[in-house]
């Protein structure tokens, strides 16, 4: 059965600079796939590239099997790529049913205008996050006084409700204290067992080997290889991730000094 969503060996410069090496990555129905690399390996690019912010300079995109080629984001979300980005585009100061129809409003007719339906929007919010597990004082509280963990959720809720087939999700857990970051974990759980396909990107070996079903490092733009849950150790891992081999080959120029 064809995965999903797949990348085959996808990639994208900017002039002279190469940002994505001939990236091969794929993710299928109820699993989270996490994407694992250190600043500047490439994973902004990746995820733009993924969810039609970018379009490829070779390679091809393939949903089912089936090459796509997203216009722009907008047409990626109509496809159910949906991605949460680290800075959640919500506005803090508006309550959380209108941050969640946010550019997807309910409306009800009035006179012969169409009015934002407050009744549908503070159902489906408070059910949706209950979903979620998370029980709100209400639909109109301000999101600005959620928890970050909070706040993660109502994204990924929302990503969900719409239509989210595949979830990308940014850092989700990188500024959040223990117990938030447990909170989203998880939601991630709750949603890859649902059926969705999660993208988990990550520099957290622990966050990702707590949620993930297989782990793809990305080092410079190129993938260093996949493996399975069970088949490597957190301590690999994170010497992928860190250049381990790299740092192996100077320790030993150096006479193990490094």
């Amino acid at each position: 059965m064809a995965p999903l969503f797949e990348m085959q060996n996808v990639e994208k410069h900017f002039g002279t600079v190469i940002a994505l090496g001939g990236v091969n990555f794929s993710v299928s129905e109820g699993e989270c796939h996490c994407l694992l690399g250190d600043n500047g390996a490439g994973k902004s690019t990746l995820i733009k590239t993924m969810s039609g912010v970018h379009t490829p300079t070779s390679g091809q995109l393939l949903m089912r099997g089936q090459p796509v080629q997203f216009e722009d984001p907008r047409h990626a979300m109509q496809q159910g790529i949906a991605t949460v980005y680290q800075d959640l585009a919500m506005i803090p100061l508006m309550s959380v049913s209108r941050n969640f129809f946010m550019g997807n409003e309910p409306v009800k007719k009035w006179l012969g205008f169409d009015l934002f339906d407050h009744e549908v929007a503070d159902q489906v919010t408070m059910d949706e996050m209950r979903k979620m597990g998370i029980n709100l004082r209400g639909p109109h509280q301000a999101v600005g006084t959620l928890s970050g963990g909070e706040r993660q959720t109502v994204a990924i809720a929302r990503a969900v409700y719409f239509g989210a087939k595949v979830l990308i999700l940014d850092e989700p857990t990188s500024a959040l204290g223990v117990r938030q970051t447990a909170n989203v974990l998880a939601t991630v759980d709750r949603v890859r067992r649902d059926g969705i396909a999660v993208v988990f990107i990550t520099h957290n070996v622990r966050h990702a080997l707590a949620v993930g079903d297989r782990f793809t490092v990305l080092n410079r733009g190129k993938t260093l290889g996949t493996a399975n849950k069970g088949e490597i150790t957190p301590e690999e891992l994170q010497d992928l991730m860190a250049g381990g081999q790299e740092l192996a080959e100077l320790e030993s120029s150096l006479g193990g000094t490094v």
